[in-house]
């Protein structure tokens, strides 16, 4: 019982720990350690998402990164949102690329197989006329052996 209530007294140490240390922070006062102002954040702007920034017609949000020395999150979550598009689109037309390019293959496979297909049906076509005229020479041949052995076709007895 003793080693049983042992273990559910550390369990409940281990996750008061956490909490422990949050407060324990708040006691010692550097519990404003850990606010995002965005003082001292550098942020570059990629040349491509300025100009596109700059060039669009519609310039719904434009506002500075910096407002007071401090980093303006909507804008930079207004630019993010930018650069997404901008991927979005540059995939698109990627994807239109391997499109067109899928679209040019296709047609020349199906070129390819219309150009089989007219070859197989002119080799079965040589084909058939040889085998007629192999057919009637033969039975040609059969006649004239049945003529010369009977004196006539056996067709006609």
């Amino acid at each position: 019982k003793v080693r049983g209530m042992w273990t559910r007294i550390t369990e409940m140490l281990t996750s008061l720990k956490k909490d422990k240390e949050i407060l324990g922070s708040v006691l010692e006062g550097c519990v404003h350690q850990c606010i995002l102002d965005g003082t001292g954040v550098v942020s570059s702007v990629p040349r491509l998402l300025v100009h596109r920034v700059e060039s669009d017609k519609q310039k719904i949000f434009m506002s500075n990164l910096y407002e007071d020395g401090k980093l303006n999150f909507l804008a930079v979550i207004w630019l993010l949102n930018e650069a997404l598009r901008m991927l979005r689109d540059e995939l698109c037309q990627s994807e239109l690329k391997e499109l067109h390019r899928i679209e040019n293959i296709v047609k020349l496979c199906h070129k390819a197989l219309q150009d089989l297909n007219t070859d197989r049906l002119e080799r079965e076509q040589q084909h058939y006329v040889s085998m007629r005229e192999s057919i009637s020479r033969k039975q040609e041949d059969w006649e004239m052996k049945w003529k010369t052995f009977l004196g006539q076709c056996p067709f006609n007895l």
